[in-house]
């Protein structure tokens, strides 16, 4: 049996982390499929971190953390961002201890500031009405940006990142809203919320928050150059050769990622005073959105050509569409892709073989160096590579012998409910 801590905590402040043997062994054994961009880790800025799992006679999981080319080196984390803010969001709502308010309670978005918009209501809900759970619904099935925006602005750009700061994750910044360009002070007035009960009768109301946070200093930059809106509106984007500087975007580090992933997938992992304050209905909410598939969800509804089974499962998946490949196999996760960058956080259960593991994984796939032009290497490089790497871990993982086997039961869901 391979040695391990009970609860092992995810390195979360090192320069950087020892390269495993037994990491670094599967993926130069995997030449042929992970040669080009294991040998050019630094240009790729690839990142991964392997956690295997063993339960003992109480089912308890005890964790032993593996790493490849883990530093602090800068991605831009993209979606990734939504699953902290997602399970905050739900902490948020506990923490307020307001009769009436919870994940299911009508909330309204109202506009107080410039850049500011309104949600007053959603046709793809059941009730018609927004709601903190659709949203997290939304950001889990198909990572809708709208949808995390709104969890944002109702946390608010101060408590959010103190709170991530209050979880160890030091260094964290997540400062502005997704795919909308607003300015700093834009983001950081987030808008007024009220919660409404089903007669329209109001609940709570919260103003519009204006955070005044103190940026830590960065310096974080990428590529040689980058695409710019020109000013003369008929000649088009113009290069600016030089790197794109990412200082004033978000930042959250993969073992911070990986962490949460933890956490969220074993509660009981968590210990001290920093503890999620989150219930089991909670957690048992984020598990079956995090492993539904889009095109298994009613409320929301996302019938295909545009979505696919896969289509937010990289891990294992690629960009892989069709059919579910194996009814066996569930994929936890959260991804993320954006300028070039490519991540995934992933929790993989087999149900039948008994196997379960993590792993994420984040990489630059840009191999001219501009960005915003939109021409990435995802399809080339990206999405292969993490298809690649799922299957080999899960390959391993599948064979590699546990005095106990996991029970599972309580992440077998009714995804047509």
């Amino acid at each position: 049996m391979i040695g391990y801590k009970t609860f092992e905590k995810i390195p979360l402040s090192e320069n950087k982390v020892a390269d495993s043997k037994l990491l670094t062994d599967l993926l130069t054994q995997n030449a042929d499929k992970f040669g080009s961009v294991v040998n050019n880790k630094d240009s790729f800025r690839l990142q991964i971190i392997f956690t295997q799992i063993d339960r003992d006679e109480k089912n308890r999981p005890h964790f032993t953390s593996h790493f490849f080319h883990v530093t602090d080196q800068y991605f831009y984390p993209a979606s990734t961002v939504k699953l902290p803010t997602a399970v905050l969001a739900l902490e948020k709502l506990n923490n307020l201890k307001l009769k009436g308010v919870d994940a299911r309670t009508t909330m309204l978005t109202d506009s107080a500031w410039s850049g500011q918009s309104t949600v007053y209501n959603d046709p793809t809900s059941a009730t018609g009405k927004p709601s903190v759970e659709q949203y997290i619904k939304k950001i889990l099935l198909v990572s809708d940006n709208d949808a995390f925006n709104r969890l944002y602005e109702f946390i608010g750009q101060a408590p959010l990142n103190d709170r991530l700061h209050q979880l160890g994750f030091k260094d964290a910044q997540i400062l502005h809203r997704l795919s909308i360009p607003l300015t700093q002070e834009q983001n950081r007035h987030t808008n007024p919320v009220r919660f409404i009960d089903a007669n329209g009768n109001l609940i709570f109301t919260q103003p519009m928050k204006y955070s005044d946070m103190v940026y830590q200093p960065r310096y974080d930059v990428a590529g040689r150059g980058y695409m710019e809106a020109g000013k003369d509106y008929y000649k088009g984007d113009v290069l600016v050769e030089k790197p794109m500087d990412f200082s004033k975007k978000n930042r959250v580090r993969l073992p911070y990622l990986h962490q949460m992933l933890q956490w969220v997938m074993f509660p009981e992992s968590q210990s001290g005073k920093g503890k999620l304050n989150l219930s089991a209905k909670d957690y048992s909410f984020l598990h079956k959105y995090m492993s539904m598939l889009p095109t298994e969800s009613k409320y929301p509804n996302y019938p295909g050509p545009d979505y696919w089974p896969a289509y937010c499962k990289f891990m294992m998946m690629g960009s892989q569409k069709g059919d579910w490949p194996n009814n066996n196999i569930r994929i936890f996760n959260k991804v993320g892709d954006a300028y070039g960058f490519l991540i995934d956080v992933a929790y993989i259960v087999d149900f039948e073989s008994k196997t379960e593991f993590m792993v994420s994984c984040s990489m630059l796939c840009n191999s001219d160096g501009i960005f915003n032009d939109d021409k990435y290497d995802y399809e080339t490089i990206g999405f292969p590579f993490m298809k690649n790497l799922g299957e080999v871990l899960y390959q391993y993982e599948k064979t590699r012998p546990r005095k106990y086997a996991p029970d599972l039961s309580k992440l077998v869901f009714d995804y047509s409910k």
